[in-house]
């Protein structure tokens, strides 16, 4: 990419060699499954961006919702001073919604996998907050990496979650991660993240199994991945997408599934499919409020106050480091 100033990249960041490894593992076995990582190279992150404008995908469009009725709450609870970090920043089209109402900020960081989609966005940010450090950070956020240090010291560090994304993670991922972040806002730092809700099976079936197709496009952009990058030999009209909800599990599942029997060649292996047998690609958990409560104070945060939308489909919790 592109460095802008106070930009940085990490090493971290996957590249060929570990998408292909990451495949392979997850192709060494039944039931086939990737980490949904792997979807967000530039073209699904653009498709992404399409996926939250559609009717049926209600997370994104409820959230801003929230933002919008309580973003001032908000704001008062995190107080001024704030070194800014958002994790999965993608086009920053939530970064407003915090950033209108918050007092001083120290710096904002945006930390996203997709480097071009990153600069993209921290120059659109840059533009429309003149007077803000802004301090791009090209890292998977899934793993260590370096914060930039401000000009400024900041009062505390707010790591911004926004979204559902924290249900991509299986339950014991989730608590090792949030642990993670405790360390990295350390004493007095705070979390905003975005807890998607339990809710009826069909809005949540179709919000990822959009009408428009556009989360299907999304899904199969991975076996165009597979192709150009990593030289895999498949037939991409030979899947299709599914999403389907895991009541066992309590999360969305999405699946590429094979439409007949087949072989992907890849990495100098050979995987063979079924008629019906799925590639998993998401899982996407949906929490109660007692439920997310639980497995935030194991990794050592408090939630201090939440916010919902009226049905309560949805949720933005601030959390403070230093919970049992």
């Amino acid at each position: 990419m592109t460095r802008s100033p106070g930009a940085e990249t990490d090493p971290a960041v996957p590249d060929r060699d570990e998408f292909l490894a990451d495949l392979l593992a997850g192709l060494s076995a039944p039931p086939y499954a990737l980490s949904p990582k792997y979807l967000y190279d530039r073209r699904g992150s653009e498709l992404f961006d399409r996926i939250c404008e559609q009717e049926a995908y209600y997370p994104t469009r409820t959230e801003l919702g929230i933002f919008a009725k309580r973003g001032p709450e908000m704001a008062e609870r995190v107080g001024p001073g704030a070194l800014v970090v958002e994790l999965g920043s993608g086009s920053s089209n939530k970064t407003r919604a915090l950033l209108d109402h918050l007092e001083d900020p120290a710096a904002y960081v945006p930390v996203e996998i997709s480097g071009d989609h990153l600069q993209a966005a921290a120059e659109r940010i840059q533009a429309a907050y003149p007077d803000l450090r802004v301090l791009p950070v090209c890292a998977d956020y899934t793993r260590d990496f370096r914060l930039p240090r401000p000009p400024r010291t900041p009062g505390h560090t707010l790591l911004y979650f926004p979204g559902s994304t924290i249900g991509n993670f299986d339950p014991d991922d989730a608590r090792a991660f949030l642990a993670r972040l405790a360390a990295l806002a350390g004493p007095g730092g705070g979390l905003l993240i975005g807890v998607d809700l339990a809710k009826d099976t069909g809005v949540l079936e179709r919000a990822y199994d959009d009408p428009e197709g556009v989360t299907a496009a999304f899904n199969r952009n991975l076996l165009t991945r597979m192709q150009n990058e990593l030289g895999a030999e498949l037939d991409p009209a030979g899947f299709i997408h599914r999403a389907e909800f895991n009541g066992e599990l309590g999360c969305v599942e999405m699946h590429l599934v094979s439409l007949r029997q087949q072989v992907i060649r890849v990495g100098g292996r050979e995987f063979p499919f079924a008629a019906g047998q799925s590639l998993r690609t998401e899982r996407s958990y949906k929490y109660t409020l007692a439920g997310f409560e639980t497995l935030a104070r194991k990794a050592g945060w408090t939630v201090t106050t939440v916010w919902t939308d009226d049905r309560q489909w949805f949720s933005v919790q601030y959390l403070e480091a230093g919970g049992a």
